[in-house]
């Protein structure tokens, strides 16, 4: 087992720990925006630790380069998504609002 093996590991395994995280987070929290925000953080930390692992497996080869525009659309495009499902979460709460 060389040295990008291992370091292949760890980082797979930080990324799946910094996930599990994120669910327990979910999980634990009572209101909808709480658990927002646990889901919302499994698109950071841990999609890049992801990603730093199959770079230091793959390289820049064309494998690598799908991984980088996956979690970096994951990273652009989350907060629309979490700031559209609150709005819409706060609207379900209060039947008057205009989100």
């Amino acid at each position: 087992m060389g040295t990008a093996d291992l370091a292949v590991d760890v980082l797979l395994a930080l990324g799946v720990a910094t996930e599990l995280l994120c669910v327990a987070g979910v999980l634990a929290m009572r209101t909808t925006l709480d658990r927002l925000h646990y889901a919302a953080a499994c698109t950071t930390v841990p999609a890049f630790l992801i990603l730093a692992a199959v770079l230091v497996r793959e390289h820049l080869t064309s494998g690598g380069i799908q991984a980088i525009a996956a979690v970096a659309l994951l990273f652009l495009l989350n907060p629309a998504i979490v700031i559209a499902t609150a709005r819409a979460a706060h609207g379900a709460d209060n039947p008057g609002f205009d989100a």
